[in-house]
């Protein structure tokens, strides 16, 4: 097929997650190709040689990598459907930012706070709490963080529905409650809840056997 789309990731990986649900968002078919990254394939390797990484998005015969970016390519593609980031310049790039914040610090912070050690532990535990304010605040007068719709942030963030209560019952440490956080708890609630995107859910079982075994 002249468009043909195909997907490598993991069953567990959140970035090739956020990707699975821009293509569903936007009613794209597609094909789902699984990695084991300790036995990564010539395919993978072929496609994304620098990184050797998943995600990766072939479309065409081209591959497109890092999920952020086809999150992008997916909204620019296939343009007449289900936009993802907003048009206003300053709204995309505000968009863009917290992306990348929740990728380079929110998201390996909470992980340390989990799943690390003593007082590694205990310092990203505090910085944890302090990025998730900065979170709690893009929700305001919001459903969801790209407005009244699902967006190319909620897309981001979209891991904290499902893998934040997984990593706190490995951890035995707490990160998010209702009292605290009542914009973002309303939000993970409603997320993990949306028909469209329930059917992808990693099973919690296998994830929480995965974590333990990080630790």
């Amino acid at each position: 097929m002249a468009d043909e789309v195909k997907l490598f990731r993991t069953w567990s990986s959140p970035y090739g997650l956020r990707v699975v649900w821009a293509l569903k968002l936007k009613g794209i078919e597609f094909e789902t190709i699984f990695e084991d990254l300790a036995n990564k394939s010539p395919l993978l390797l072929q496609y994304n040689p620098v990184h050797k990484k998943i995600p990766v998005l072939l479309h065409k015969g081209k591959p497109v990598c890092e999920s952020l970016v086809i999150l992008e390519y997916i909204d620019e593609t296939w343009n007449e459907t289900y936009p993802l980031l907003p048009k206003d310049p300053f709204k995309k790039a505000e968009a863009r930012f917290w992306a990348k914040f929740n990728d380079d610090k929110l998201f390996p912070l909470i992980r340390k706070a989990s799943l690390g050690h003593g007082k590694e532990k205990e310092e990203a535990r505090v910085l944890a709490t302090e990025n998730l304010k900065h979170v709690e605040e893009q929700l305001e007068g919001k459903k969801f963080f790209g407005g009244e719709k699902i967006g190319y942030l909620d897309l981001a963030f979209g891991w904290m529905a499902y893998l934040i209560n997984v990593l706190e019952e490995v951890g035995g440490t707490p990160l998010i409650n209702k009292e605290e956080y009542p914009r973002l708890s309303r939000w993970m609630e409603i997320f993990y809840e949306i028909p469209l995107f329930r059917e992808s859910w990693p099973d919690r079982d296998k994830l929480i056997i995965k974590f333990q075994n990080y630790k």
